[in-house]
């Protein structure tokens, strides 16, 4: 008998033009702050300007805060609440891809709540407290595919003061509106398209593999391989393709519907706490190969790994190396396979440092891995990976 707890309260307007829908909803406050990042793509394209006329069409109030990093801070997070603060907004929109996402949920976390945001990180040096007020609404309109943040209320921040990478969650958290609208991602270059897109398949892949999988989580993400696998090499090779595109949005939403994340996702935030620049999904894709190639080796994950290569194609697969050879080919096709971690600056003398990392930052569940696995073992996984 399977146990599971589902819970989504969040409403998605999901499919191309929906963004056009957001002034006819109610929406859950007089003023917001826009988040966004401090690059120009949202206004280079127009995304800003479209959703403040939603706003203004809808009779809301607006303020624009748009300096989130790549992968934003706790200086970040709190920069923006003294925003909304200060600007007397009452919800939060973000308005861009995982990163804003995550933090605009924080944002709005400590909108409401006094003190710094990592008094409520779970990490080695977080405070570990219990938020007492919930988050002030949030809305998310993605322009990317690959985080889910719009569905789920899992952020990540990292503190470089501290070199922690690492997720924070309430369920307040939980968005109160998100849209998905393919047609805010056609302008994705194709290397960011090929890091999104992988990323929702690892959080696919390390669901099945997690030895608590069920079959609700299951059905999510074996959906969500076969859709990367066929469509994510599309939209790489055209961003216009406007099917590739609405196909990659279902991925990375059905992987956020059920995310069971192992101990691949720690390792990368391992990775991105001594290195703020890498790119989340890169750093998920240059571990890739050795993380899954240690259990198919041992057959740890023999069924799940013949289930998720018969999902990306692979007719009677005999054993988890059918799995590796084909994640192998998806990499190669979505041209990543020339990724090295040593051109992310990362050394192999500073790999020694990653295991006691492993437990002190949060990314998955490393206790979920289809074996458990020992400080050795991640050394040679992350040795395995480096090149």
């Amino acid at each position: 008998m399977y146990n599971f707890n589902f819970y989504n309260p969040v409403k998605v307007l999901f499919g191309p033009g929906k963004l056009n829908e957001l002034h006819s909803e109610t929406l859950p406050g007089k003023k917001a702050l826009i988040v966004t990042t401090n690059g120009t793509s949202v206004r280079k394209y127009g995304y800003l300007d479209r959703v403040q006329k939603e706003l203004e069409q809808a009779g809301v109030e607006y303020a624009v805060f748009a300096e989130i990093r790549p992968n934003p801070t706790d200086i970040n997070v709190m920069d923006g609440a003294k925003a909304v603060k200060d600007n007397g907004c009452d919800f939060v929109i973000a308005l861009g891809g995982g990163s804003v996402m995550d933090c605009s949920k924080c944002i709005a976390l400590m909108a409401a709540n006094e003190g710094d945001i990592w008094d409520y990180s779970l990490s080695a040096n977080g405070g570990k407290k219990n938020v007492p007020n919930p988050a002030i609404p949030i809305i998310c309109i993605t322009t990317s595919a690959g985080t889910a943040s719009e569905v789920d209320i899992a952020s990540v921040i990292t503190n470089d003061k501290t070199q922690e990478k690492t997720g924070i969650f309430f369920p307040s958290m939980f968005p109160t509106l998100s849209i998905v609208d393919s047609d805010l991602m056609m302008s994705v270059p194709p290397k960011f398209t090929a890091y999104q897109g992988m990323d929702a398949f690892f959080h696919a892949s390390e669901t099945v593999v997690n030895k608590n999988v069920h079959p609700m989580g299951e059905m999510f993400a074996l959906k969500t391989i076969e859709l990367v696998a066929k469509y994510l090499p599309r939209a790489v090779k055209d961003g216009s393709d406007k099917e590739a595109r609405e196909m990659m949005a279902y991925a990375n939403t059905f992987a956020g519907y059920y995310m069971m994340c192992t101990s691949a996702h720690t390792m990368e935030h391992v990775m991105g706490s001594f290195h703020d620049d890498l790119v989340h999904g890169a750093g998920l894709i240059e571990i890739a190969h050795a993380y899954y190639d240690f259990f198919a080796e041992r057959k740890a994950a023999e069924e799940p790994m013949k289930k998720m290569a018969r999902a990306m194609g692979v007719e009677n697969p005999a054993s988890g190396k059918d799995f590796i050879a084909a994640l192998d080919k998806l990499i190669a096709d979505v041209g990543c396979a020339d990724l090295k971690m040593s051109e992310e600056g990362i050394t192999k003398e500073e790999l020694k440092k990653y295991p006691a990392k492993v437990h002190e930052v949060l990314g998955g569940d490393i206790t979920a891995d289809p074996l458990l696995l020992s400080d050795d073992d991640y050394l040679a996984i992350f040795e395995a990976a480096w090149k």
